[in-house]
């Protein structure tokens, strides 16, 4: 046990500190490419950070060493999961953190129109990734049309952000950097030194995520979880780690557009690119509660996000119903 709470700590250090190069790096990057912050946050930075959890549910559908059943637990968990954990524990922590820094009244401000555009298209594509499960498993074509429409919702969704970004620009949302690049009293700061920066950070991301899992499921075992469970809640909290360091040290440091968007924008990827992935290698199916409730809990999470923005209630204190969601599921895998 000493072993594994060893290895758990020393995973969080390596992804916090990666969390750290990687944010620089992408702030001197949108700063140099003179785009707004809603581009940084939601391209840049929610696919950059999108790797580890990306990764995680192809292998296990691809190259899984258990049975087919437990491969595509693993699988369907995992891409479930991802939005599921950004909609509920992301936020919250975010919440926390800002309500611990600025106050739990305190306004959030982030950029509006990129925001609710995050938001719309989560929800659009969640619909699909939940009508393409509710098909029967004859119709392979139309779920593969599902994928499909998935796939261009992102490429859509892109085009828009960026066509976004010179009006934002315009308005004042211009990504600017809040310190030097770290590497820079080493190897100077051209952008040669920034991508180097940013694929460090990228590789040391992923390195601490896959410690991060594999310790979790070490301890995971004496709980004997199935392993959709297991998938649905000790994947996601490793590999959302980047999503939900980046995001509070954005959000602690001012920067509302950067780090909304930066988890707004994963929920984008991950409700597009990951669900149309798996629907095309694996049976598309939430058979489980465990994965039903995940869903659910998703949408109510993106849902009450988009109301408080809407309503004047975009404060710490009532971001906190996100993490009560998050524990809720907890709660409900440890009973059932």
């Amino acid at each position: 046990m000493t072993a594994t709470v060893t290895l758990l700590l020393l995973a969080l250090g390596i992804v916090y500190l990666a969390a750290e190069l990687f944010t620089n790096a992408l702030e001197h990057i949108g700063e140099r490419l003179g785009v707004s912050e809603g581009v940084t946050g939601s391209v840049f930075a929610a696919v950059g950070t999108a790797m580890p959890e990306t990764i995680v549910p192809l292998v296990a559908i691809l190259a899984g060493g258990a049975a087919e059943s437990v491969n595509r637990d693993v699988g369907l968990g995992a891409i479930l999961g991802a939005p599921f954990m950004l909609g509920t524990l992301s936020l919250g922590l975010m919440a926390f953190f800002a309500g611990r820094k600025r106050g739990w009244y305190a306004l959030f401000t982030p950029e509006s129109v990129g925001l609710n555009r995050d938001l719309r298209v989560f929800m659009l594509a969640f619909s699909l990734v939940i009508g393409a499960a509710l098909l029967p498993e004859s119709w392979e074509s139309a779920r593969i049309a599902f994928a499909t429409a998935l796939f261009m919702t992102y490429f859509l969704y892109l085009l828009k952000t960026i066509q976004a970004s010179r009006a934002l620009v315009a308005d004042g949302h211009t990504t600017e950097a809040d310190s030097p690049l770290y590497v820079s009293r080493l190897i100077g700061d051209a952008m040669p030194a920034v991508v180097l920066q940013l694929l460090c950070g990228l590789v040391l991301l992923v390195l601490g995520a896959r410690m991060f899992v594999y310790g979790v499921q070490q301890a995971s075992v004496l709980f004997g979880v199935s392993a959709l469970a297991i998938a649905l809640l000790v994947v996601p909290v490793a590999t959302e780690l980047p999503e939900k360091v980046n995001s509070i040290l954005w959000i602690r440091r001012g920067r509302d557009t950067l780090a909304f968007g930066n988890i707004t924008g994963a929920m984008v990827f991950q409700s597009t690119i990951i669900p149309a992935a798996g629907m095309l290698l694996m049976p598309w199916h939430f058979n489980d509660i465990h994965a039903a409730l995940a869903v659910m809990f998703a949408v109510l999470g993106a849902s009450w996000l988009w109301l408080i923005s809407r309503v004047g209630w975009f404060r710490p204190w009532a971001l906190m119903f996100n993490a009560g969601l998050y524990l809720l599921f907890v709660a409900v895998v440890m009973l059932y």
